[in-house]
């Protein structure tokens, strides 16, 4: 049996139906589609917000940041749940501080699960060969393609050394904080025009 179309159906009922459960609950302010300039400035405000946030948030992540290869921030994930989960979110990519490509994500789930949420995700690549792998895939996801470590924050209240040490890593924020543990695996990113 052909599980791809019915999961594909499966992926736009929970968009669909976290679209409707999601009206007015995000971390980040709308953006406008008014035309492609004012969408990157609004993602690149969005990006610069998101990016603070973590800043202010995680001791040792400008540094870390910093250092990197490159960031990929996602400033709002949108996600819903009936049964079937979906989330879905735009963002862009950084070498040495300028946006050099946008991308979107997109992940599912199956399982007993109702709700919907927001949330910001930042990976971080901390070696170029990370970084070339990925701006050089069709299509990238998180746990297929390379091993996304999530972000974690050590005794001293700062960024691990074992963080540090991993090739991808990847922080998630509500507008609560730091989702602690929260896996990235499965993501599908893909490059788009924006």
């Amino acid at each position: 049996m052909n599980r791809t179309p019915f999961r594909s159906a499966c992926l736009a009922a929970a968009i669909a139906l976290g679209s409707v459960a999601m009206v007015g609950c995000t971390t980040t302010p709308a953006t406008s589609q008014a035309t492609p300039g004012a969408s990157r400035a609004s993602m690149e405000s969005q990006v610069d917000a998101t990016l603070s946030r973590l800043y202010n948030t995680v001791p040792g992540s400008r540094d870390m940041v910093q250092r990197s290869a490159g960031v990929l921030v996602f400033p709002a994930v949108v996600g819903g749940s009936f049964v079937v989960g979906a989330e879905h979110g735009r963002g862009a990519l950084r070498v040495g501080g300028r946006t050099v490509d946008y991308y979107s994500t997109t992940a599912g789930s199956l399982g007993f699960q109702a709700g919907g949420q927001s949330k910001a995700i930042v990976y971080v690549f901390n070696s170029r060969d990370a970084l070339n792998k990925f701006r050089n895939s069709n299509g990238w996801s998180a746990g297929a393609d390379a091993t996304v470590a999530v972000g974690t924050i050590g005794a001293n209240g700062a960024v691990d050394t074992q963080t540090l040490q991993q090739p991808v890593a990847s922080f998630v924020m509500t507008n609560v904080g730091l989702e602690a543990g929260v896996s990235v695996q499965g993501a599908k990113i893909t490059k788009i025009s924006l």
